[in-house]
């Protein structure tokens, strides 16, 4: 597997939405809508978890589309790789924990000054 992705807010929502099926392959807009995110924002994280060897991709086969009325292009699905779901959960376990860290260490914001 390559280098871990950045673990951004939108990456953490991307990973929730694969992890709510992770044997499910999905398509970016699919995802979108279930992080919330917009698509030109889903494609580049997708692209980075398939480079770090967390997902896999490939082409919804063309005689899918044929069923469909009326047609529409072929869809590029993503699913985790053997390894991916396990990475993805260690991440996000670890990314709520310094979140969690870095909010006990902040002062609040409470108006007395410092």
């Amino acid at each position: 597997m390559a280098k871990n992705p950045r673990m951004t807010l939108q990456t953490q929502l991307v990973l929730r939405a694969l992890l709510e099926n992770p044997a499910k392959a999905r398509y970016g807009l699919d995802l979108s809508q279930d992080a919330g995110l917009p698509t030109g924002t889903i494609h580049p994280i997708l692209a980075r978890l398939e480079n770090a060897g967390w997902l896999e991709s490939f082409w919804e086969e063309q005689s899918e589309i044929e069923k469909t009325d009326p047609p529409r292009p072929r869809r590029r699905y993503y699913r985790f790789t053997s390894g991916g779901t396990e990475a993805a959960r260690l991440a996000l376990a670890a990314a709520y924990q310094g979140g969690a860290a870095s909010a006990r260490l902040r002062p609040a914001a409470d108006g007395l000054g410092g």
